[in-house]
């Protein structure tokens, strides 16, 4: 079986170097390549499209944030995972419009940083809790919106990390009619992507995912 591949940029060694040993723990993914800031990162797209980039925002020559605007130019179905430290909070937002498909904490535990990947090849989206929980204490609340009854479903399956293909299942409805739904939902709380209605739905109390 051909395995996923996954390209790290950080500029610190012992880093990268900690990642590698963690996803070489997984059988269906591999390291191809790595780079130490985004202008590296870049000249290595020129070769080749990784399956996933986990990607350091504060970096020295070209930072995460830059590297990745143009990275997903470029690429704009390219899945990026974005290594953050809790004082990163100044790019979240910009991130997420990006278009990112996830955040974790950098100093997150293994499991975690394998869960990530392995939802993130998987089509889905990943964030940190305490990542969301502080980007959506640092908002206000107060936004109320109408939502039918299946956009209210398909709104907290995608809350809950479910797929395309498994909302249709669990809803028993066609992939057609979720994504149409999630476009509706986007449209109508003004979200750029699943990320950022993710965080809207939960800030704004839309959904309850005990």
């Amino acid at each position: 079986m051909q395995k996923s591949q996954v390209v790290i940029v950080d500029d610190h060694q012992l880093f990268r170097n900690g990642l590698k040993f963690i996803i070489g723990e997984i059988d269906t993914v591999e390291v191809v390549a790595e780079a130490s800031n985004g202008k590296e990162f870049l000249e290595l797209l020129k070769r080749f499209k990784p399956d996933i980039v986990l990607m350091d925002i504060n970096m020295p020559e070209m930072n995460g944030v830059d590297a990745t605007k143009e990275a997903l130019r470029i690429y704009p179905d390219l899945k990026i995972l974005v290594l953050s430290m809790f004082s990163d909070d100044q790019y979240y937002n910009t991130m997420i419009e990006t278009g990112v498909k996830g955040f974790i904490l950098k100093d997150c535990d293994t499991k975690e940083l394998k869960n990530a990947i392995k939802n993130i090849l998987e089509g889905n989206t990943f964030f940190s809790q305490e990542l969301l929980i502080k980007l959506i204490r640092n908002k206000n609340n107060d936004q109320r919106i109408l939502l039918t009854k299946r956009e209210q479903e398909v709104l907290t399956l995608i809350c809950k990390g479910f797929s395309t293909i498994q909302i249709s299942q669990n809803l028993n409805i066609s992939d057609r009619t979720v994504e149409r739904h999630r476009a509706n939902l986007l449209v109508k709380t003004e979200s750029t992507n699943s990320i950022s209605l993710v965080i809207y739905a939960i800030k704004n109390n839309l959904v309850r995912l005990d």
